[in-house]
C-alpha cells in the first residue's frame, strides 16, 4: 500500500523511512514516552530503525513520519487496516513535540483519509488505561470507548488491560 503526504495548516505527514530512525529515537527511546508500548523503551537509535522496518513491513499499513513543514520526524502515526473496512491506529510523539497540537491535527488527517481514500468504516485504538493522555487525545478526535478487554497484552510492565476505543464512519 502507497503511503500518502497528508498535510494540513501547520503540519505535514509523510510517509515514514528508516532514516527517521535517529528522530524517533527521542520518543521510542524514552522510558516516560515509551512506558504504554507493549515493549520496554528501546536501547538505541539501531533498535528504533528495526522497529520502524518491522512496522513498515506490515501488509496493509500506512504509516507517517508527523512533521511541521515535512521536515524531521516530531512523531509517528500509523493506519493498519486488519481486514476489509477496519482499521487500528497508534501514535507516538517526541517529548518535545507534545503539547503543539500535532498529535491532535495528525490524527485527525488520518482517520479522514482512512474514512475517504481507504474505504474504511471503521477505526479502532488499543490504549492502556493508564495512559490518560492518549486516551484523551482519541476521545477529543470522536473515537468512543468501547470496552476493556482485561489482561489484553503481555508487557515490561506486566499483564495489562487495554481500554478499546472505536470511531465509526460519520
Amino acid at each position: 500500500m502507497t503511503t500518502p503526504t497528508l498535510t494540513a495548516p501547520g503540519i505535514v505527514l509523510r510517509p515514514l523511512v528508516i532514516a527517521d530512525a535517529e528522530a524517533l529515537f527521542a520518543a521510542h527511546g524514552d522510558e516516560t514516552t515509551h512506558t504504554y508500548w507493549s515493549s520496554p523503551a528501546h536501547k538505541s537509535v539501531t533498535e528504533t530503525g528495526a522497529y520502524i522496518q518491522s512496522t513498515l513491513d506490515i501488509s496493509g499499513a500506512s504509516v507517517w513520519a508527523i512533521t511541521e513543514s515535512g521536515g524531521g520526524a516530531l512523531g509517528r502515526i500509523g493506519l493498519f487496516v486488519e481486514r476489509e473496512g477496519v482499521g487500528e491506529i497508534g501514535i507516538i510523539m517526541r517529548p518535545d513535540a507534545s503539547g503543539r497540537g500535532l498529535a491532535s491535527k495528525a490524527l485527525q488527517l488520518v482517520v479522514a483519509h482512512g474514512f475517504s481514500a481507504l474505504g474504511l468504516h471503521r477505526i479502532a485504538a488499543d490504549i492502556d488505561p493508564d495512559n490518560t493522555s492518549s486516551l484523551s487525545l482519541f476521545l477529543r478526535a470522536g473515537f468512543q470507548r468501547e470496552g476493556l478487554l482485561k489482561g489484553n497484552w503481555k508487557t515490561h510492565l506486566g499483564i495489562r488491560d487495554s481500554v478499546l476505543l472505536g470511531k465509526l464512519k460519520p
